[in-house]
């Protein structure tokens, strides 16, 4: 079984790049983050054609997530629970064959001394409550997506270059490994080791990509028996060098049937 995750920076804007790397990659999970559509436009019908069933929780121009499985997709929810219709969507979860998969996007905090800083350090710590009933359960679990948080030095290029902005501070890295203390594994680094530079954004902007100047913000965490069925985990960043890309690469874990 393979499973993928992938912040596509926009759906429409980049719909034939992900359709085209579904059809060549055949994973049987897709959690997609940054949709940035609603409901009624996310391209369904694309998905469908691939035999893909497709659940989705989205707004205009910003944020929106989406779960897409060749397997029945079972117990939808969306959002945290007592959100409003005003909240950002961010979080979609639902049950495929006897996982609980979950697909983030997590607010990218903008500057340490902006509101939306605290605000993603909340959210966090919502995540971290939804999570613990399941983790502490023993449940088959992914909790999958794009966390922008760069866990370790060696999530990011260079490390000087980020004193005192967002994605590395220490607030939010405990806040990430306050995940991990749930019993998650961060599958990437399992599998790849932990000194190994490992990037899957690259910005737009100074040709980052083509001189590897990236950060490792998008993860997969699982929970004990996907680890025991994992098989390994890799960044595809060839998805990241194709035209008309996402500033993102999937990430892909596979597991054993």
């Amino acid at each position: 079984m393979r499973i993928a995750t992938w912040n596509v920076n926009s759906i429409l804007a980049h719909e034939d790049q992900v359709l085209d790397w579904i059809e060549s990659e055949r994973p049987d999970v897709v959690c997609l983050q940054e949709t940035k559509v609603v409901d009624q436009a996310f391209p369904e019908d694309g998905f469908g054609d691939l035999g893909y069933d497709v659940v989705f929780f989205g707004q205009p121009r910003y944020n929106g997530v989406a779960i897409a499985s060749r397997a029945e997709i079972r117990d939808v929810f969306r959002g945290f629970p007592g959100e409003s219709d005003t909240d950002d969507r961010r979080i979609i979860g639902a049950t495929i064959e006897d996982i609980q998969v979950l697909s983030v996007y997590v607010p990218n905090g903008q500057t340490l001394d902006s509101p939306q800083y605290p605000n993603k350090l909340t959210w966090l710590a919502r995540l971290r409550t939804l999570l613990e009933p399941h983790a502490r359960a023993d449940v088959p679990l992914v909790v999958a997506g794009d966390f922008n948080v760069a866990p370790a030095d060696e999530d990011v290029w260079d490390i000087e270059a980020f004193r005192g902005a967002t994605h590395v501070s220490p607030p939010e890295r405990e806040a990430f490994s306050q995940l991990l203390d749930l019993g998650l594994t961060d599958a990437l680094r399992h599998f790849q080791g932990s000194d190994k530079r490992l990037y899957t954004f690259w910005d737009y902007q100074a040709r980052a990509f083509e001189r590897d100047r990236g950060m490792r913000i998008d993860h997969m965490l699982i929970s004990p028996p996907l680890l025991q069925r994992a098989t390994g985990c890799f960044v595809d960043r060839a998805a990241r060098a194709a035209d008309k890309r996402s500033d993102h690469a999937p990430v892909v874990l596979d597991l054993s049937t």
